[in-house]
């Protein structure tokens, strides 16, 4: 998550809201990709969870790439958090059970993504491995108890963990046990996010079959695939979902600014204070009927925190975030920026995905949505498996990434960091799959094997 922004504007109309989102416009030639990923720290001796405190815990691995990096630290009431780079580049960020997570920088091409990942692992393993701490690429922690887990010394995270049991059954398991990979993409005009918007919130399953790689619960199967993407349904349902307003006529930046002023508020930030508003609409802020805060308008630093505490399957701000995705293994993470920029900055792909989804009614795609964490590519919509959908996207993101010929020194094009899904297509069994054969066989019903085989 970006740090919290600090632009103290008071608003005046919902025109500034919109302007807000409409600034991230861009011409296709400063098209960027972002790519954030999050890992489980875990104790190499016994694979308990790592708290923050102490001298090899949390706070001690960001002071110490803190010293390695020369990144400014973020703070908060005398704690550590995350750490940015000031020339530009990424920002390393807490989740709320200790999830490590790298905001990568905006790149121009998925080689560079790659680069970034690289030059991250072996800072972040010159740090941790002599506290004793490895991480884990998985979509959610295999192993432990929601209770056994740490809590990271966050004031946004004090406000989410008490509101999220009255909202949902699986909130908590969200924050404290799971970890994505996303992709941040832009968009040229109103109507070239809108197209990318519909096409990748339809084609979100596809990803989250491809990347589903969370089977196990507290060392037990838990009859899912993704069992991440499953906690999502589940959460908030007022801020997360197939946002089926997306593909109905008129949708642009107005018609997400009136869908995100009725999601309820987390809190407001006055300072170091997050002050709990939860259950309020922005849009009662927006019109001066806070209770904390009456008579008072919202900043546009307001405004960007709300933005990034709405969770549908692609998220708009001033790019597009595509949400669907598992945490995996390092060596799969630049898989999913390849995926979804050769679908979607290539405009011939990003046709020929339209022309697969357009037809899909707002009942199918939350079918296929509802069925994705438990079946997989087995999962249907209309008459097909989404296993021939993965596979047809999958020749249209190579083609797109071929056609955009972005060359690394080698004289290679993206479409290679596609491999691991191709294989993926070629056995047809997702990760999660592959991972349950294990756990049948040579894992002999035990996931302490995944320490090993799936970390950093």
């Amino acid at each position: 998550m970006a740090r919290d922004q600090i632009d103290m504007t008071p608003l005046q109309s919902r025109d500034e809201l919109v302007a807000w989102l409409e600034a991230g416009v861009k011409p296709e030639s400063e098209f960027r990709i972002g790519t954030e990923h999050e890992k489980t720290p875990f104790t190499l001796e016994g694979h308990h969870p790592v708290p923050y405190e102490g001298a090899k815990g949390i706070g001690a691995l960001l002071e110490g790439m803190k010293l390695l990096l020369g990144w400014e630290p973020i703070m908060e009431r005398g704690n550590i958090i995350g750490l940015y780079d000031v020339t530009g580049g990424g920002a390393i960020s807490l989740e709320p059970g200790g999830q490590f997570e790298l905001s990568g920088a905006p790149v121009e091409t998925v080689h560079q993504t790659q680069s970034e990942l690289m030059a991250h692992l072996a800072q972040v393993r010159e740090v941790a491995t002599p506290l004793g701490i490895g991480f884990l690429g998985l979509g959610m922690t295999p192993s432990w108890s929601r209770a056994q887990i740490p809590v990271m010394p966050k004031g946004r995270y004090k406000i989410m963990r008490n509101y999220m049991p009255k909202v949902g059954k699986y909130g908590l398991d969200m924050m404290f046990r799971t970890c994505t990979v996303q992709t941040n993409l832009d968009f040229s005009s109103e109507a070239d996010m809108v197209k990318k918007l519909r096409v990748s919130l339809a084609l979100q399953p596809v990803a989250t079959a491809l990347f589903a790689n969370s089977p196990f619960t507290e060392g037990k199967l838990n009859g899912f695939l993704s069992f991440r993407s499953e906690i999502w349904r589940d959460t908030d349902n007022a801020r997360s979902g197939m946002i089926p307003f997306a593909f109905e006529d008129g949708m642009g930046f107005e018609r997400y600014v009136d869908y995100a002023l009725d999601v309820p508020m987390y809190f407001v930030k006055r300072g170091e204070e997050y002050i709990d508003v939860s259950g309020s609409s922005f849009r009662d802020f927006f019109a001066g009927k806070n209770a904390a805060f009456p008579g008072e308008r919202p900043t546009l630093s307001d405004w960007a925190n709300h933005l990034s505490t709405i969770f549908p399957e692609v998220r708009l701000k001033r790019y597009l975030e595509m949400r669907g995705a598992d945490g995996v293994p390092w060596g799969r993470l630049p898989a999913l920026p390849a995926f979804w920029v050769g679908l979607l900055y290539d405009n011939d792909s990003l046709d020929a995905a339209w022309d697969i989804v357009r037809h899909w009614t707002a009942p199918e795609r939350q079918a296929l949505r509802d069925d994705v964490p438990r079946f997989g590519f087995k999962s249907r919509i209309k008459d097909r498996y989404l296993f021939e959908i993965a596979k047809e996207c999958l020749i249209l993101s190579h083609a797109g990434l071929r056609r955009r010929g972005r060359i690394d020194h080698l004289g290679r094009d993206e479409s290679r960091f596609l491999e691991p899904l191709e294989h993926i297509i070629e056995t047809g069994r997702s990760p999660a799959e592959e991972m349950l054969e294990k756990f049948n066989g040579p894992w002999k019903g035990s996931v302490e094997p995944a320490y090993q085989e799936y970390a950093f």
